[in-house]
This record gives C-alpha cells, structure tokens and sequence, in this order.
C-alpha cells in the first residue's frame, strides 16, 4: 500500500499549520504578555492593522483553544466541537500550504 505524493504534502500542510499556528500564538504571549485572540482585530489603530497575520495564522490554535474552553465552561454540544475542529482544520490546512509554499519560494 502507497501513499499519494498529494496525500502525504497533504498532511504535510495540515501538520504545519496547526504547529506554526501553535508557535506563532505563544510567541505572541510571550512578547506582548498577552494572550492571543480574535479581538485584537478590535482594538484599532495601528495594533490592530499589525495583529491581522497574527490572527489569520494563528486562527487554527485559537478556533480550537476557544472551543475547548466553551466546551468545559458553557457545556457546548459535541457538535459544535466538531464542526469547530473541522474548520480549524480546513484553515489549518490552508496556512500551512502559504507556510509551505513560502519555504519553498525562499529557498530553504
């Protein structure tokens, strides 16, 4: 049984995306001293312009960090977890292939 070059790139990005979304996060907290998260798009200004790639790449560790703190406080349905994985997924996917690609365009 093989694997599919496409399958494995693949997995590849998704693996990438949930890592570099994961980094990228906690870098953040550690040098601002503030969590990451979706309203820093909310504050305005020039911080909020800055924080937009934070957010956009770090949005697969945040969809499911959010969610999993719904899950224990709210007591959201399964479902909802679900289909929040799904999406943090898909994204994940998503920036891990520009993650991927830009590797690839800068040589390394």
């Amino acid at each position: 049984m093989t694997i599919q070059p496409s399958a494995v790139e693949a997995l590849q990005s998704l693996f990438l995306g949930f890592a570099f979304a994961g980094l990228l996060a906690s870098a953040f907290e550690l040098f601002t001293r503030r969590r990451a998260d979706f309203k820093l798009l909310q504050t305005g200004g020039l911080a909020a312009v800055a924080s937009v790639p934070v957010v956009i790449f770090s949005a697969p560790f945040l969809i499911l960090r959010n969610t999993m703190r719904g899950r224990q406080g709210d007591g959201r349905p399964l479902s909802f977890l679900m289909l929040a994985g799904l999406s943090a997924g898909i994204w994940s996917l998503v920036s891990g292939r520009v993650v991927l690609d830009l590797l690839r365009f800068l040589g390394a």
